[in-house]
C-alpha cells in the first residue's frame, strides 16, 4: 500500500527516445510523476501541454515532470513532437509501474466497466519520499495546482 511519507516505489522504464529512466537515478530532484490514459487524446494532451508550458517554473523548484502511460516509446515520441512537449514521457506497456502506484483500476464509461489508467499524480521529494498522491484528477488546470503544491515543499 502506498503511504505518504514512505519511500516512493522505484522503477525503470524507457522514455520517448528509448533511453532508460530510473527513478532512483534522479534523487536530489523533486519529481512530479503523473499517469495518464493515452497519448494524443484530448484530456491527456491538455495535461501534457500544461505541464510542458510550466516546465521552467517547475525547474525553478528543482522539479522534473515525468508522465507515464501504457503507450510505447514510438507513440510517446510522436505525441511529444506533435505538441512540442518539454516533459519526459515513459512507456509502461506491461503496466508494472501502473500497478505499483495503484493507478491501474476498473473504470466505468457509458455503463461499461473495463480496466485502465486512472489519471493520477504523485509528488516525490528530492530524497525519494512520497509527499502527495492524487487519483482521478481533472486534466485542465492540474499543472498549476501541482506547481502550487511543489512551492510549499521544504
Amino acid at each position: 500500500m502506498l503511504q505518504l511519507g514512505a519511500p516512493a516505489p522505484d522503477f525503470s522504464l524507457f522514455d520517448a527516445d528509448m533511453e532508460l529512466f530510473k527513478l532512483s537515478n534522479v534523487r536530489g530532484k523533486n519529481i512530479v510523476l503523473y499517469f495518464y490514459p493515452k497519448d494524443d487524446t484530448p484530456g491527456c494532451t491538455v495535461e501534457a501541454i500544461e505541464f510542458s508550458d510550466h516546465e521552467e517554473d517547475f525547474a525553478r523548484y528543482n522539479t522534473l515532470i515525468v508522465g507515464v502511460s501504457k503507450d510505447d516509446c514510438l507513440s510517446h515520441a510522436t505525441f511529444r513532437d506533435k505538441h512540442g512537449l518539454a516533459i519526459t514521457l515513459l512507456a509502461d506497456e506491461e503496466r508494472k509501474v501502473c500497478e505499483k502506484y495503484k493507478v491501474w483500476q476498473e473504470k466505468e464509461k457509458d455503463g461499461i466497466k473495463k480496466m485502465g489508467i486512472v489519471r493520477s499524480t504523485f509528488i516525490i521529494d528530492a530524497k525519494g519520499v512520497l509527499r502527495h498522491m492524487q487519483y482521478g484528477v481533472t486534466a485542465k488546470g492540474h499543472a498549476l495546482e501541482i506547481l502550487n503544491i511543489i512551492k510549499t515543499l521544504d
